[in-house]
């Protein structure tokens, strides 16, 4: 069993609370977001058990954020951490709710999050709500691990190769595709793009590479459903 099994219900849990749910967004394995003035931000981290790393975990992300879920699957005989009193005294004092994740995906409400202090951290808790703005779609189940996330930039980088699979192109001509391909394309953080000659950009090896292995079809203008899903555009709009 993997925490990605506990995302599907954790965020129907959330979307129920009214939050737009994303997974893996900053380092967090969860990133709700309520609209408001200003809008309202919990982070949730996964488990499957409760245990001391998980609370940890949640007091590294408080700062960030307005409410901080910690959720582990229910131990099947009563006696996990979730049952002990002393847990559940620790989280209050911390403010800090708790989803308890049933067998068959039934999540049980074992304690409401209290008001955390106010954020100390500003900077963060921007950089998690621009990726979460950023993001297409909800490509990366929270809990994922040892497996490239699917961020925002990646997306970007690969919307920008779907665009150039029928020849090279100029940053100007993938703005529509992303407003910050000539960044993306000066900087070549995955190595995708090479310079074919002064301000023309075309795909390397590894750039193919990379649209086979995320299910893009080259050479062609219809998006396979990976794409679609994943990228929220089509190749070559």
């Amino acid at each position: 069993m993997q925490e990605t099994s506990l995302y599907p219900p954790v965020k129907r849990f959330l979307e129920s609370q009214g939050f737009t749910v994303k997974g893996e967004i900053g380092g967090c394995d969860i990133v709700g977001v309520r609209d408001g003035e200003p809008p309202v931000v919990v982070i949730c981290e996964l488990k499957l058990q409760f245990n001391l790393e998980l609370v940890l975990q949640a007091v590294d992300r408080a700062a960030a954020c307005d409410e901080v879920w910690l959720a582990a699957r229910m131990s099947a005989r009563g006696k996990g951490r979730e049952q002990d009193r002393r847990f559940r005294a620790l989280c209050r004092r911390l403010g800090f709710g708790l989803l308890g994740v049933g067998g068959k995906g039934e999540v049980e409400l074992l304690l409401s999050p209290a008001a955390l202090p106010p954020r100390r951290d500003p900077r963060r808790r921007s950089r998690l709500m621009d990726e979460h703005r950023r993001r297409r779609g909800d490509p990366a189940p929270g809990g994922s691990t040892r497996v490239p996330i699917m961020t925002a930039y990646r997306q970007d980088a690969l919307a920008c190769a779907a665009a150039m699979a029928d020849g090279p192109k100029r940053p100007r001509d993938l703005k529509a595709v992303s407003p910050r391909a000539a960044s993306i394309l000066l900087h070549n953080y995955y190595g995708w793009f090479a310079r074919a000659e002064r301000g023309v950009y075309a795909l390397t090896d590894l750039g193919h590479a990379a649209m086979q292995s995320n299910g893009i079809l080259q050479g062609s203008q219809q998006g396979s459903p990976y794409e679609a899903d994943q990228l929220g555009m089509k190749v070559g709009t």
